[in-house]
């Protein structure tokens, strides 16, 4: 299948045994999960910005950088935002520990999960993963903060079978969830409360490989198959074919108010490392699917794509520079260099330059100079840098 290829104009300016599993899996988030574009989230003291590296976690203060504090952690783990405005859940052997980048302190809270994996933010409910055992938590976003340093009440849900998977709430109580087990992932299920109990709306056993959550305008939800997409709206699923007989798509990177979703694109499954040079453009409202590829010798991981200011999208390229890439027709526009250039990683758990976005500021992770930069993304002017102790990995907004 021959993709639509743009080039750009030239800007001025888990634990190692769910390591397979985990593979190119955004911070829902994002970004990974996972992340759509944010008000400003303001606590009494600023946006805070947290940094995982080995062995700790760093709590940056948004706008100068300066490091706040710092605390000791496990060797290995991710960020992702609770969506209050002010804390941050960090993925333990543990479950997810509640960091309050606030204070700050690395809390003793903890939501207890066998192998956390996704946290999800949406329509006032944050979501949690436990790949280990299929339990999703819904809890209400606000009442993290609200809770004084206990856990806030919520809902469950456990799957039939424990899988790497992810859930979303929907603003009228419609749970949205993958299903697969240890071995295979298949497709999702959406599901209305009934009680203390579910009640089946609709499903949909056509997208293997399940992977990654995005929601866009009108609350159209998508997920990534490997051979496409799969859509929920309107109380039904609707699968989105790739062009390509492998056309794997493992996470989504949406605005709320954009029909548009981008997603990272694979077309070879005998290819090796974590590199991509294409990206899929999800039409939602017209259903459709359309492999974009980058422009020649610009190449990403699943860390490396945003979406920013006026609903586009952002791509950390391996050629060090942002580019700047218009979902609507697939043109890249502009670019901003902000690092040197840099190779993609042995491992997806090893340190290599990662983007996260909040109220048009971006930052970036350089582990190679072990520093953080801000960019605001309307002038590709790096406002400010740091360099830190340690070697940065992944970064969390506490995003409100």
């Amino acid at each position: 299948m021959a993709h639509r290829h743009t080039r750009g104009l030239r800007g001025t300016a888990s634990l190692a045994v769910l390591a397979l599993a985990l593979t190119a899996c955004g911070s829902e988030d994002e970004p990974a999960d996972p992340p759509a574009t944010s008000t400003a989230a303001q606590t009494s003291i600023g946006t805070r910005l947290a940094v995982s590296y080995e062995g700790g976690v760093a709590v940056l203060d948004g706008e100068s950088l300066e490091v706040v504090d710092e605390f000791e952690s496990e060797e290995f783990t991710r960020l992702n935002a609770a969506g209050d405005g002010r804390h941050v859940l960090v993925t333990t052997s543990k479950g997810f520990q509640v960091l309050d980048t606030e204070a700050p302190e690395l809390t003793d809270s903890v939501f207890e999960a066998e192998a956390a994996g996704h946290v999800v933010r949406h329509g006032g409910n944050t979501v949690l993963f436990d790949d280990g055992t299929g339990k999703t938590t819904v809890f209400e976003t606000d009442a993290l903060a609200a809770a004084d340093g206990e856990l806030p009440e919520g809902t469950t849900y456990t799957a039939p079978e424990p899988h790497h998977g992810v859930s979303i709430v929907l603003e009228d109580g419609t749970l949205v969830t993958t299903e697969g087990d240890e071995e295979s992932r298949s497709g999702a299920v959406a599901l209305e409360p009934d009680g203390d109990d579910w009640t089946e709306v609709a499903s949909n056993d056509q997208c293997p490989g399940i992977h990654g959550e995005g929601t866009a305008a009108g609350e159209v939800v998508v997920f990534g198959c490997e051979d496409g997409a799969l859509l929920y709206r309107d109380g039904a699923f609707e699968k989105l074919q790739a062009p390509d007989e492998f056309g794997r798509m493992g996470n989504a990177y949406v605005s709320e108010t954009s029909p548009i979703v981008v997603g990272d694109y694979n077309s070879d499954p005998d290819s090796e490392g974590y590199l991509l040079d294409t990206v899929a453009l999800i039409d939602t409202e017209a259903g459709t699917l359309e492999p974009v590829t980058l422009p020649e010798g610009v190449e990403y991981t699943w860390r490396g794509v945003v979406r920013g200011p006026e609903d586009l999208a952002y791509v950390l390229g391996t050629d060090g520079a942002i580019h700047v890439l218009d979902p609507a027709t697939g043109e890249v526009t502009d670019d901003f260099p902000v690092v040197d250039p840099w190779e993609g990683p042995e491992e997806w758990q090893n340190p290599h330059p990662a983007l996260t976005v909040h109220d048009g500021t971006a930052y970036v992770v350089e582990p190679a100079s072990q520093q953080v930069h801000a960019v605001d993304l309307t002038t590709g002017e790096v406002t400010a840098s740091v360099e830190l102790d340690h070697v940065p990995n992944e970064m969390a907004v506490a995003l409100g």
